[in-house]
């Protein structure tokens, strides 16, 4: 469930209409709702109330400042992927206590960094990373605290860019050798093994693959108990999938109860990531018509939304439902909505069923909270588009249009092309 709903023909996030912050702030942008962002926390973390558990938000799904500390202000940590997505999280107020720092290509000064700041743990990737970690926190005169992310072999059943568990993808550890690598850590003087992390996959749209992975983990975590290893911590990751389209994904309430069944009595406190079952649903992409125009084998509807904007359509080919702001009677076409970028990928739906709109009709591209903002870039020199939350009946700006100056800031032409 979210909160944009049509009252009296007109798109509202709960109290307000979304063409009265159009007409105030100017299109495009993106619009969350604070009350389905609430929801949608709850709805994931309170069935896991029964067990030790910590929900830590995937910072890469939508990382405002604002809407982490929506989270935070509920309880929920964050799970960071980089030094500056530590740097949000602090500053919304999230616990260090409550953050795990996964990703493949931690530097060493982002290890530093998040030693400083006594996170809960590193999920460690390689047994390279986990030397350059034993190295800087004995440099620091620390000790890190350290789940290996293990790589079961599993197949998500999801889009390939988005699976991570298979043996071919490039995240954690094989896990027929990582118990080698868990004995090797445990005789680090700077490192303590508290964890298994696993990650397999995002938009997961059945529970098997999570409890085919969590069956594989058991039998590990034994193992590791056997040997003296000690586990207290269980990171499952994330990748609850959500309703795009025809999707039928679990209820965030039918997977925990999937995994607490699973878990038995493992004696592990778990930690999730989830990112877009939460946000995905929560936030939306207005964008304004400019043209419409016929080719000879279909009709495009050109919006000053683009592939900089939202890049999904572009980069996994995937759907977001278009609907109109205002509803009209004049019903739906097939048609191609594009942008301004100048690239054939520049599409946010292809060959769909649209709203058949004119210049300056609104359009609301559903379904865009997560992996929407967060993947925006400047390319074609576009200012990246304003970020707005509302809660009941007021919205405010939660980041601003950037404008001309903000595409060069930092940028010189240096001495040798002065004149």
């Amino acid at each position: 469930m979210n909160h944009f709903i049509y009252k009296n023909g007109e798109l509202h996030c709960e109290a307000v209409p979304v063409a009265r912050i159009a007409a105030e702030i100017g299109t495009p942008f993106y619009l969350y709702s604070h009350a389905t962002l609430s929801q949608h926390f709850k709805a994931f973390d309170t069935p896991f109330a029964s067990i030790p558990h910590l929900s830590c938000f995937a910072v890469k799904a939508c990382s405002n400042i604002a809407i982490l500390r929506v989270f935070a202000g509920l309880g929920g940590g964050a799970d960071i992927v980089s030094g500056g997505e530590l740097f949000r999280a602090l500053k919304a107020g999230v616990d260090p206590a409550r953050i795990v720092y996964s990703g493949v290509g931690k530097t060493r000064e982002e290890m530093a960094y998040a030693l400083k700041e006594n996170i809960l743990q590193f999920n460690v990737e390689s047994e390279q990373e986990l030397d350059a970690l034993q190295e800087v926190a004995a440099g620091l005169g620390v000790v890190a605290p350290v789940s290996f992310r293990v790589n079961p072999d599993v197949d998500p059943k999801t889009h390939a860019y988005i699976s991570t568990g298979l043996a071919k993808n490039k995240f954690g550890i094989p896990i027929e050798t990582a118990g080698e690598v868990y004995a090797r850590a445990t005789e680090m003087a700077n490192i303590k093994v508290q964890g298994v992390s696993c990650h397999i996959g995002s938009q997961l749209t059945t529970v098997s693959p999570f409890i085919e992975s969590l069956g594989k983990l058991k039998i590990f975590i034994a193992k590791l108990r056997d040997r003296g290893i000690g586990v207290t911590h269980l990171d499952l990751g994330g990748g609850l999938g959500i309703k795009y389209d025809a999707e039928s994904p679990p209820l965030p309430a039918e997977y925990a109860e999937a995994i607490k069944k699973e878990i038995g009595d493992l004696d592990c406190t778990l930690i999730f990531e989830p990112g877009r079952v939460i946000a995905g649903n929560a936030g939306i992409l207005v964008t304004r018509v400019h043209y419409t125009k016929a080719g000879p084998s279909k009709k495009f509807v050109v919006v000053d939304a683009g592939m900089n904007d939202l890049a999904r359509p572009s980069l996994y080919d995937a759907y977001h439902a278009i609907e109109p702001v205002v509803e009209g009677s004049g019903g739906r076409e097939i048609a191609d909505v594009v942008g301004p970028i100048c690239e054939t990928g520049d599409f946010l739906a292809r060959d769909r069923e649209v709203p058949v709109s004119a210049p300056g009709d609104l359009l609301a591209v559903m379904s865009a909270g997560a992996y929407g903002f967060s993947m925006a870039s400047n390319y074609n020199s576009r200012p990246r588009v304003a970020e707005v939350m509302v809660a009941d009946d007021r919205y405010r700006v939660i980041r601003a249009r950037e404008t001309y100056e903000s595409l060069i800031r930092g940028e010189v032409i240096p001495d040798f092309l002065q004149g």
